[in-house]
């Protein structure tokens, strides 16, 4: 313990100049899924108990809207703001995030995809997580622009990696194709899906979410089925945008003014009804902090991942002091030596 706690020390304190550096900037945290122990898409409850400790040490954790009211102010932000943010709607969000949150006197902001909460759908990257691991095919194949497309199922692992990959795949594809071939896939697949989700993938219950926002975790909107926002049509989009708005506030009787884009996906149309539907914030998939002068709709996050030693680099802002060094010094070189480097880079 004394050898994990020197090691410990040590990374603090040799990511302090940058978070000392970046101390003016609003750091964002994005979550999606907790569990008891780590699996490789979700944080574990230890996990999350040593962030909270480390940002309740050295970070002023706020919800997310005091951090849009310094934005609405324009003045510059008191030292070493923070947020964490909890996407989807799952309910280990309460299980596990909410015990930890309220022992540490921690805000959060929550959002939730309507639907999802109803019990009226799956979330729909979660179909293929739950079918392809119980499948006893050993391929399957997909049309495409009249190509075939053979995926191997051969082992856990390449389910599992196939999930991923077709997922990645599927958020490229306009909305309706990207339907269409999810149900030929669960077809392909032969395995029944549930109604409902699963334990596994169990969203909240309204009374949760209720409960939630009473204790300190404020909830946006995360739309009613979760789409891609740039591969629907407007009146899909305004749909999206506004009717998971009146849901929410029918259920929670106020006003819900926080939004977040699935897979962070915008473009001016989003941002433009995303406007015209009441958001006052929204936050982006975007890497990096937050400027006192950034657009309140387009606010930037850093993934939370499980390893305290990685989250301390992430949160200090190393990565983008980083960036903007290597930036500089690209700008610094002559014009025929940067275009040599960008023609290397290629």
């Amino acid at each position: 313990m004394k050898t994990a706690a020197r090691h410990l020390m040590r990374v603090t304190g040799a990511f302090t100049p940058f978070r000392l550096f970046n101390r003016n900037r609003a750091l964002i945290l994005m979550y999606h899924r907790f569990s008891a122990r780590d699996t490789h898409d979700t944080i574990s409850a230890n996990a999350f108990r040593q962030h909270l400790e480390y940002l309740t040490a050295h970070y002023r954790v706020v919800a997310l809207s005091q951090i849009g009211e310094f934005l609405n102010q324009r003045d510059p932000f008191p030292p070493g703001l923070a947020a964490i943010t909890i996407d989807d709607g799952y309910r280990d969000a309460y299980d596990i995030a909410l015990p930890l949150l309220q022992r540490f006197n921690v805000p959060a902001t929550l959002f939730v995809v309507t639907d999802f909460i109803d019990h009226k759908r799956w979330l729909w990257t979660d179909i293929l997580k739950f079918l392809l691991p119980r499948t006893t095919r050993r391929f399957v194949e997909l049309a495409l622009n009249h190509q075939q497309l053979r995926i191997e199922l051969s082992d856990t692992p390449a389910k599992i990696r196939a999930a991923t990959c077709l997922n990645a795949f599927l958020k490229t594809l306009p909305n309706n194709l990207k339907d269409s071939l999810l149900a030929d896939l669960i077809i392909k697949l032969g395995v029944a899906l549930p109604s409902e989700p699963t334990a596994e993938f169990q969203p909240l219950s309204w009374d949760k979410v209720r409960e939630l926002d009473n204790a300190g975790v404020e909830i946006g909107s995360h739309t009613v089925t979760h789409p891609i926002l740039t591969n629907i049509d407007q009146p899909q989009l305004q749909f999206e945008l506004r009717q998971s708005k009146t849901v929410l506030e029918e259920k929670l009787n106020r006003t819900v003014e926080l939004f977040c884009y699935p897979n962070g996906n915008y473009d001016k149309q989003v941002l433009a009804e995303t406007a015209k539907a009441g958001y006052r914030q929204a936050v982006t998939t975007d890497e990096g902090l937050n400027e006192v002068s950034s657009a309140p709709l387009k606010l930037k996050r850093l993934a939370a991942e499980s390893d305290l030693t990685r989250f301390i680099q992430i949160t200090s802002g190393f990565e983008q002091v980083k960036s903007r060094i290597r930036n500089a010094r690209r700008l610094a070189k002559p014009k025929s030596a940067r275009q040599t480097a960008q023609t290397a880079e290629m």
